[in-house]
């Protein structure tokens, strides 16, 4: 581990000392790496090099769209390699919530969860991604968790 010196102005301490509190980091450093992860992975994003991710997509849709069921399964179908899980909450008698798990490269889960939000019918929508640390690759070796 490196150790580093930085100069922040006194109201940005006081925000990210505020940050911490909220947080409930254990300490200055801890806050800062977390940050500082997180800024890397949204510019690795931007410029389109974030490697292998997992993410989690969330949207609400209106269950009564014509035919926007069918899109959305047909559009899984076509990108079921993405796709690990996903949970379905019926919200009200219109209205119906999506969870799902994916991971991939970051380009495609991006294109995927995109593409998803932007159905007619689908009213909110986010994805957030994590990178795994791997770069994007073909296909996944099993692996065992012990």
């Amino acid at each position: 581990m490196q150790r580093i010196t930085i100069t922040l102005d006194d109201d940005l301490m006081a925000e990210l000392d505020a940050l911490i509190a909220e947080r409930g980091y254990q300490n200055r450093s801890e806050a800062i790496r977390d940050l500082t992860r997180a800024g890397m992975q949204q510019a690795a994003q931007e410029q389109g090099k974030s490697g292998d991710c997992v993410a989690a997509l969330v949207y609400v849709y209106d269950h009564a769209q014509r035919d926007l069921s069918r899109r959305l399964v047909d559009t899984y179908h076509h990108h079921h390699d993405l796709s690990l899980a996903t949970l379905h909450v019926h919200l009200d008698g219109d209205n119906c919530m999506e969870v799902t798990a994916l991971r991939g490269s970051g380009h495609e889960v991006q294109h995927f969860a995109d593409h998803i939000i932007a159905e007619r019918g689908v009213k909110y929508g986010r994805v957030v991604m994590m990178p795994t640390g791997k770069k994007a690759a073909g296909k996944r070796k099993p692996h065992s968790h012990r």
